[in-house]
């Protein structure tokens, strides 16, 4: 019997580091987005393109994962 209840508290807490882990990555790629240069000026450099593709993919990717 204390074996299941330590193996459910084993499960919550990797549940919740889990769950925290992903509010942190969403958080830090919104704060990456306030120091990517604006495409605006360049828009026909293709660094700059495969860096806005790129980083609307991961954001997609975050969105997507279960909290």
């Amino acid at each position: 019997m204390a074996n299941n209840l330590n193996q459910q508290h084993s499960a919550i807490v990797r549940e919740d580091i889990s769950e925290y882990v992903a509010h942190l990555q969403l958080h830090m790629t919104l704060q990456a987005r306030n120091l990517v240069p604006t495409l605006t000026q360049t828009a026909g450099d293709s660094r700059e393109q495969l860096l806005q593709q790129t980083q609307a993919c991961f954001e997609k990717q975050v969105s997507r994962q279960p909290l």
